[in-house]
């Protein structure tokens, strides 16, 4: 079992991105095989280099939906700041994370401040806490899907606010944001958080890959808020890993369908596109069906299907920290970490990437 401090590491605050990089695939990359050796220092737009005909990159199409907003108690004018992460059961009712949330009571009632929209008549009331969220239902003429469109932020995690408001913007999010916190190929909409490392990705670098020869795919998983919660236990194998669900589109079976054993690696671009490959059982799922996961993905484990990762820089003591250690071993990460920072890399959901590749002959 793997202690939980050991994927503890001291960040300097500058190096916590506020802002994507001016070009995605202007992003620094840190090139690295598997046994934790780094190769290069590169930008993504060298990632093509990398790559071979027979290779396969697959990529989580997952949208982001606005779904941080404000909203105003109706008797004491009293804010909260709520996190929408899906429907309850009920097209009216929706899991919601609330913050400040302990003065917040079952019975109160709440009015959404308005962003680039007009949400007059949305009225959230607090019916029950469920875990570490409410269950809020909404009245009024407006869809939950409605009102998040007109009054909604883009959810950026909360480290990047954090940042933000110690330089002074307070705002939830910058118009820009909507774009940029966004994948080019984003698709079906669902998460509450973005697959981060495609955020790196151009529709030009995408083609200059397939015109290599490598085969591209797609997973949808919705990220969802439980991605950023640390773990809190002494081991990471006891974290009560969050459930998410996936589904495959009928061409991207197809293509995992006909590699073979001498195929060249597959990539995955991001942690979440791991996570919904791995838990592929030895029979692939029908085309869209949606399946479940909590696979957590630690130093031990063996990978079936995926070969190379594409991932950002992750917070300390995180899961997604031990999925990436499961690739390349604890120590070479912690390693290649204090390199990243002894380079100036910027750290987290707005930073730079490392490109986690195996040695040719291990493909």
């Amino acid at each position: 079992m793997l202690r939980t401090d050991l994927l503890d590491y001291d960040l300097p605050a500058e190096l916590i991105a506020t802002e994507p990089a001016g070009r995605r695939d202007a992003a620094r990359m840190m090139v690295l095989d598997r046994s934790g050796r780094t190769i290069a220092h590169e930008t993504v737009a060298s990632l093509p280099d990398y790559l071979q005909p027979g290779d396969a990159m697959i990529m989580n199409n997952s949208r982001v939906i606005p779904a941080r907003y404000v909203a105003r108690r109706l008797d004491t004018g009293g804010h909260v700041e709520g996190l929408f992460l899906h429907l309850a059961g009920e097209a009216d009712v929706a899991a919601t994370l609330l913050r400040p949330g302990h003065r917040v009571r079952p019975g109160q009632q709440y009015v959404v401040e308005p962003a680039g929209g007009e949400s007059e008549g949305a009225v959230l009331t607090i019916l029950s806490r469920v875990e570490d969220h409410w269950l809020v239902r909404l009245s009024g003429p407006l869809s939950w899907r409605e009102l998040l469109e007109q009054a909604g932020h883009a959810p950026l995690p909360p480290y990047i606010l954090r940042q933000r408001r110690l330089g002074g913007d307070a705002a939830l999010d910058r118009p820009a944001d909507r774009e940029q916190y966004q994948t080019v190929y984003a698709g079906p909409e669902g998460a509450v958080a973005a697959p981060t490392a495609g955020l790196h990705l151009t529709a030009e670098l995408i083609a200059a890959c397939r015109s290599r020869g490598v085969e591209t795919g797609f997973v949808t998983l919705h990220v969802g808020a439980g991605t950023f919660k640390p773990v809190e236990c002494e081991f990471v194998e006891q974290h009560p890993i969050h459930e998410e669900w996936f589904s495959i589109p009928q061409d991207t079976i197809e293509l995992l369908q006909r590699r073979r054993a001498d195929s060249g690696p597959l990539v995955a671009i991001g942690t979440t596109t791991v996570r919904a490959l791995e838990s592929l059982g030895s029979s692939l799922p029908a085309a869209g069906e949606s399946v479940p996961t909590r696979l957590l993905i630690t130093p031990g484990y063996q990978f079936g299907r995926v070969d190379a990762l594409l991932t950002n820089f992750h917070l300390p003591r995180s899961s997604l920290m031990a999925l990436v250690a499961a690739m390349i071993g604890v120590e070479p990460l912690l390693r290649a970490y204090r390199e990243a920072i002894d380079r100036g890399y910027r750290f987290y959901s707005y930073g730079d990437c490392m490109l986690i590749l195996p040695s040719r002959q291990d493909a």
